[in-house]
């Protein structure tokens, strides 16, 4: 049996929103609480009150995998996709893959460059990086969403 990691209740109501509408253009019209009811099976749990039980009202995670963001990476602007996300303990920092659209150049010197497709940072959950580079700007800010 595969293990999925438990969402955030907010995550879950949307998924089974996204549920229902699906199964609406089918043609197959369920109930709200219905759908509830699904996404808690699916997810190895008896109901909706246990699963929401289990996820608690603990705050959403800031970061997804997929989502598309931008900032700037080494005073390089990006814009891209999130490769992966790693949530470090309770510390309150994550451990972020970005995929950028376009490669970014992360040398500043004109005679040569280094470009990066794919990098790995430590974010806090503002999305500001705690590496800095030699005149104090954080590697990576991701703007505001």
């Amino acid at each position: 049996m595969t293990t999925l990691t438990l969402p955030d209740l907010a995550e879950l109501k949307a998924q089974a929103k996204r549920l229902r509408a699906a199964l609406s253009d089918d043609g197959d019209f369920i109930t709200h609480s219905e759908s509830l009811e699904l996404i808690a099976r699916q997810y190895g749990f008896r109901d909706w009150n246990t699963i929401h039980a289990r996820a608690g009202n603990r705050p959403s995670e800031p970061y997804r995998i997929g989502d598309q963001r931008s900032g700037a990476y080494l005073g390089q602007t990006f814009s891209g996709e999130i490769h992966a996300v790693k949530r470090l303990g309770d510390s309150g920092l994550y451990e972020v893959s970005f995929n950028f659209d376009e490669p970014v150049d992360v040398v500043r010197f004109d005679s040569f460059s280094a470009f990066r497709k794919r990098v790995s940072v430590t974010i806090n959950r503002d999305g500001v990086s705690q590496a800095r580079t030699s005149d104090g700007e954080p590697h990576l800010r991701l703007n505001a969403v």
